[in-house]
């Protein structure tokens, strides 16, 4: 029987389990790949951000903070709008 790398401690995770983290930094991750798949489409598509808000029926502000992944104020409403807007769909699930 192998050793055990004395090394390797808990996975990161659990970790973010430990220190009370992990919710917070799934919706930091979540909210980023969301920003940089609108993005994308945008470019796609060839919107500006004024643009953008013009589709959305909405500001350029608007759109600049749903743009930052920093910012978790996007409603779900707006994500919608902001899918349509690039021609997709929002898709959301629990597992």
């Amino acid at each position: 029987m192998k050793k055990q790398n004395p090394h390797i401690g808990s996975s990161f995770e659990s970790w973010l389990d430990e220190q009370g983290l992990r919710e917070e930094a799934t919706a930091v991750a979540i909210k980023s790949v969301l920003s940089m798949q609108i993005i994308a489409a945008m470019k796609d598509k060839g919107l500006s951000k004024t643009r953008m808000a013009e589709i959305m029926q909405t500001s350029r502000a608007q759109v600049d903070r749903l743009l930052d992944p920093e910012n978790m104020n996007a409603t779900l409403e707006t994500l919608l709008r902001a899918a349509r807007a690039v021609g997709r769909e929002l898709h959301l699930e629990l597992r």
